[in-house]
């Protein structure tokens, strides 16, 4: 029989590169969840990264209708009769909004955010992802997906703190946040087990993740 964790919608959420698909992955594996991956096959994303004029919004656009009818849809899944687990949290899409689109299409895309918003679940529990840019720049290297070359260390410092800043503020939800700059999530180490303790147990409000050898 798997593991129970006292809750039934993780998501976990960071910026680009810091091991969400991989961490959630292991997670639905030892509690025998159902896996719900964000789309990353966004057709816009290339020449986002390329700076085409007009690409941002199109990109922001794609991406949070694509996001919106995917959490609808896991509304509706048997109502949580099983563990959820999902490598974002729909309220990302608002993070890269606010950091990418001129003021004029900011508006725009804010008008059609928050009409969505309301009908999209409250995770039980978020988990925060952090690293810094060396970190997050050197797994994104790893995994080589040919869009994500473009990205800059520029922009990875800017979505970090982007993310930081938002998460600062969270109160949507009980909050893990875990630094996995030094932490190996996906290997052989202590490390999951670990995180994996302190997720059965109750987390209220914002909490961090410190591993015994780092107290």
């Amino acid at each position: 029989m798997a593991d129970q964790l006292p809750f039934r919608y993780l998501a976990v959420d960071g910026p680009i590169g810091v091991g969400k698909t991989s961490l959630v992955d292991r997670l639905v594996r030892r509690f025998e969840a159902v896996k719900v991956l964000e789309d990353v096959e966004n057709p816009f994303l290339p020449e986002f990264y390329q700076d085409r004029p007009g690409a941002a919004f199109q990109t922001q656009t794609y991406f949070l209708l694509s996001r919106f009818k995917q959490q609808r849809e896991v509304v509706q899944q048997e109502l949580f009769q099983r563990l959820i687990i999902a490598d974002y949290t729909f309220q990302k899409d608002r993070i890269f909004a606010y950091l990418t689109l001129s003021d004029d299409d900011l508006a725009i895309y804010d008008k059609l955010y928050v009409g969505l918003e309301p009908h999209v679940a409250v995770p039980d529990l978020v988990l925060f992802l952090s690293a810094d840019v060396d970190t997050c720049m050197a797994r994104i290297k790893k995994r080589a997906r040919g869009f994500e070359r473009e990205i800059s260390e520029d922009y990875m410092a800017e979505l970090i703190d982007a993310y930081k800043h938002y998460f600062h503020y969270y109160n949507r939800s009980p909050l893990l946040v875990v630094d996995t700059t030094n932490l190996d999530l996906v290997g052989k180490g202590d490390d999951f087990d670990e995180l994996v303790e302190q997720l059965k147990r109750p987390i209220r409000g914002t909490e961090y993740f410190i591993p015994a050898k780092k107290r």
